[in-house]
C-alpha cells in the first residue's frame, strides 16, 4: 500500500489543528505530537494550530489543514465549515458526513436503512416523559460526546437512574441501546480498504476513558489484538458490516468503525463511527496500518492524498 503514494509532500506547508474545546482536548494534543512528528520525517513544514474554538487563523498558503481535533467541533462538521468558508483544504470526512457519523441518532438511522447489523436502540427523552422500551442489561450514552464519554452499562433500575442523571450533562435526550454481551472490535477503514480487525481487550471493566488513554488518567489497562485472531469467515463478516456502516453516512477518507462480536453466535454489531480516531502511538489505526506494513509517516500522507482525492 505504501509504495502506491502518489503525493510528494516535501517542502509542502501543511497546518495540523489541534486541541480543540471539547473534552477530548488531551487526546487531540497527544495525536498532534505524533503526527507532527511523522510528517517531520516526510520533509513537511509543520505550522502548529491549537484551536479553542471558532475564531482560528490558519496562514493563507497552507496546502492543506489536518484536523487532528476528536470529538465536539472537531468531528461534528463544525470546523469542516469554517475551514470550507476560509477555503482551506482539510482532511478527513466532510461537512455533512462529520454531522451524521458524529451524532449516534442520525448515523443509528442511517446503519438501519443500510441494513447494517447493529443494536436495538431507543431516543429517550430526559424530561421523564417517555417509558424505557428496552430491557436490560441496557447502554446509555450520549448521542453527541465521543471517546466513551458519558457511557454507562446498566444492569438494573438503581444504575439507569444515575446514569440519566448523568446524561442530564450533556443533553435533553440520550440513545439507550441493548447491551451485546461479546467482545469489542474496532476496524479501521482508509479509502475503499478495510483494515485488519483488532480486538479490545480491557484488563477490567470496558472499553471507558480510563481504558482508553491509561497515559491520561492514570488508571486502566488494556490488551489488543491486530489482527484479531478469528475465521476468515466471521473476520470478514466483521469487516463488511464496518465498511457498510461507514458508506451508509457517506464516510469520506478514513475513520474508525466500533463493533461489538456477540459471544453467543459470534454476529457482529456496528456502535459507533470515528471520523478522527486517535493517532497516538498506541492508537487502533496506525496499529491496524501497521499490520498491513503501513508505517506512521505513509498512514499520514495517504490520509492527506484521500482527502485531496475526495474535495480536489
Amino acid at each position: 500500500m505504501a509504495s502506491h503514494l502518489m503525493i510528494d509532500l516535501k517542502d509542502k506547508k501543511i497546518a495540523v489543528l489541534k486541541g480543540g474545546p471539547g473534552s477530548e482536548r488531551a487526546v487531540s494534543l497527544k495525536t498532534a505530537e505524533s503526527v507532527v512528528e511523522a510528517l517531520g520525517t516526510l520533509g513537511v513544514q509543520v505550522v502548529e494550530v491549537d484551536v479553542t474554538g471558532p475564531d482560528f487563523e490558519v496562514p493563507g498558503d497552507v496546502f492543506i489543514a489536518m484536523n487532528l481535533i476528536h470529538g465536539t467541533f472537531g468531528e461534528d462538521g463544525q470546523i469542516q465549515a469554517i475551514l470550507e468558508a476560509k477555503g482551506v483544504r482539510y482532511t478527513g470526512a466532510g461537512v455533512e458526513s462529520s454531522r451524521i457519523a458524529f451524532d449516534k441518532k442520525l448515523s443509528k438511522e442511517r446503519f438501519i436503512a443500510a441494513g447494517v447489523p447493529t443494536p436495538r436502540s431507543q431516543v429517550y427523552p430526559l424530561d421523564g416523559s417517555a417509558k424505557l422500551e428496552i430491557g436490560f442489561p441496557l447502554v446509555v450514552k450520549p448521542p453527541r460526546e465521543g471517546s466513551s464519554v458519558g457511557v454507562h452499562i446498566c444492569h438494573h433500575q438503581s444504575e439507569f437512574d444515575a446514569a440519566i442523571e448523568d446524561a442530564k450533562k450533556f443533553g435533553s435526550d440520550t440513545l439507550i441501546e441493548d447491551y451485546v454481551a461479546g467482545k469489542e472490535l474496532t476496524v479501521g477503514v482508509l479509502g475503499d480498504q478495510v483494515l485488519p480487525v483488532i480486538h479490545i481487550e480491557p484488563v477490567d471493566g470496558f472499553y471507558d476513558i480510563n481504558n482508553k488513554y491509561p497515559w491520561m488518567t492514570g488508571k486502566g489497562k488494556t490488551l489488543y489484538h491486530c489482527p484479531a485472531p478469528f475465521s476468515e469467515a466471521v473476520t470478514k463478516q466483521i469487516q463488511d458490516a464496518a465498511l457498510a456502516a461507514f458508506r451508509s453516512c457517506g464516510t469520506e477518507v478514513y475513520g474508525r468503525v466500533d463493533v461489538m462480536l456477540r459471544d453467543s453466535d459470534q454476529a457482529p454489531f456496528v456502535l459507533e463511527i470515528n471520523t478522527i480516531p486517535g493517532m497516538t502511538s498506541s492508537s487502533l489505526l496506525p496499529k491496524a496500518a501497521k499490520a498491513l506494513g503501513i508505517e506512521f509517516p505513509q498512514l499520514c500522507a495517504r490520509i492527506i492524498e484521500l482527502s485531496l482525492a475526495a474535495r480536489p
